[in-house]
């Protein structure tokens, strides 16, 4: 009876030992090229747009002027991404977009407030109040329609075609 408990014993010991070992075995850390799917890497594997964060153009920050109100700048800019709640003068206009395979593009735009008054911009973006583009302009557009002739469809093509219409 104490042959058979020691050889239990031996047996569940050696079992514990072999799963403990094995699990140590398998864990690596892997490179950071090597992250993901593999496939994803791949050239001809589509990979689709993705943007994240507000759009803002630098048409539309040049038309931020200095002194507007909190409500002026988010009719232009629209509403911030990220508020502070320790720091509400402060707005930011993140944006970062990644194009299939290539390497993600970010743009940042902070925002200072005194109050309600708007008084200090820093960001990727140029403000040129003079660089505005002639969009303002009046254009006049002229667009010839030809004459409308009562041949549409696909029977009144065939008749026309065949002669038997005219």
């Amino acid at each position: 009876m104490r042959r058979l408990l020691i050889i239990i014993t031996a047996t569940a010991l050696a079992g514990l030992l072999a799963i403990g070992l094995s699990g140590c075995a398998g864990k690596r850390s892997k490179p950071a090229h090597e992250k993901g799917a593999k496939l994803s890497n791949l050239p001809f594997v589509y990979k689709m747009t993705v943007q994240q964060g507000n759009l803002i153009t630098e048409e539309m920050v040049a038309r931020v002027e200095l002194g507007m109100t909190r409500a002026q700048v988010r009719y232009l800019l629209g509403t911030p991404l990220l508020t502070d709640i320790f720091h509400t003068d402060r707005w930011d206009y993140p944006y970062t977009i990644r194009r299939g395979h290539r390497k993600m593009e970010e743009r940042k735009l902070t925002l200072w407030f005194d109050g309600d008054s708007l008084v200090r911009i820093l960001g990727d973006y140029e403000a040129n109040p003079d660089g505005l583009p002639a969009a303002e302009e009046e254009r006049e557009f002229v667009v010839e329609v030809p004459d409308w002739k009562n041949n549409r469809g696909l029977i009144n093509k065939a008749l026309n075609a065949v002669g038997a219409k005219k």
